[in-house]
């Protein structure tokens, strides 16, 4: 009996050792199914996270479109306004030369008479540097126009000018002279709206946005029905 006990103790042995090695394998299975799934969860929270996030950034990407096609429309706007008014600025233009070569030699008296051909071709030669971009010239052009002929018809004009092209050539004090000029000797030329739309961009190229502002608010208030108040409606905000 003796020698019998090792052999059924080996066969117990040998029996318990595949459910033991059974449970091992389980229990690893079980873990590593467990990592599998939190691995997956942290995954798709990841995941939901970015798209929470892509979605702030797409709604705040859409907000900044719709802010700068705004601004583009007012621009655009304010561009097609400049554009009239420049037309219209152009046909008053021709209408005052036109009146100017009609207009009868007067009398010869003891004072010499203004020449108008002469006067409108300077005028006409100071403008021309404007439109070709010379700005420093056209002004000095436009000065010394005025300086010829500080009364004569076309020195509401020349002083609006001189003033858009002092304001393009950086002389920015020289411009409030001439848009201020025009207001002060002629408030009801069809230039004035226009005058006080220059001044109010030459007050913000001053860094004067409060002063600018209230120059805006008194074009509008003078000059309802012109281009130039409907031009500072816009900077404004009104409508």
């Amino acid at each position: 009996m003796k020698r019998l006990l090792p052999l059924a103790a080996l066969l117990a042995l040998s029996s318990a050792g595949p459910a033991h090695a059974g449970l091992f394998d389980d229990n690893e299975a079980r873990r590593q199914i467990y990592e599998m799934r939190q691995d997956l969860e942290n995954r798709i929270n990841a995941s939901q996270g970015s798209q929470l996030d892509l979605a702030n950034q797409n709604e705040q990407l859409r907000g900044e479109v719709a802010r700068l096609r705004g601004q583009i429309e007012v621009l655009m706007n304010e561009v097609e306004s400049l554009k009239q008014r420049q037309r219209d600025f152009y046909v008053d233009l021709d209408n005052r030369l036109r009146k100017l070569e009609t207009a009868p030699v007067a009398a010869e008296s003891a004072a010499p008479a203004a020449d108008p051909v002469a006067e409108s071709t300077e005028y006409e030669a100071a403008l021309n540097l404007l439109k070709g971009g010379k700005h420093r010239d056209a002004l000095t052009a436009f000065e010394a126009f005025l300086a010829r002929h500080p009364a004569g018809s076309f020195a509401p004009s020349a002083h609006f000018w001189a003033g858009n092209a002092a304001l393009q050539a950086k002389e920015v004090a020289s411009a409030t002279t001439h848009f201020n000029a025009v207001l002060g000797k002629w408030p009801n030329d069809s230039v004035a709206p226009d005058a006080m739309l220059g001044l109010a961009n030459s007050q913000q190229a001053m860094g004067d946005a409060k002063t600018a502002q209230r120059t805006l608010q008194s074009l509008v208030e003078r000059y309802p029905s012109s281009n130039a108040a409907q031009a500072a409606k816009q900077r404004l905000g009104k409508r």
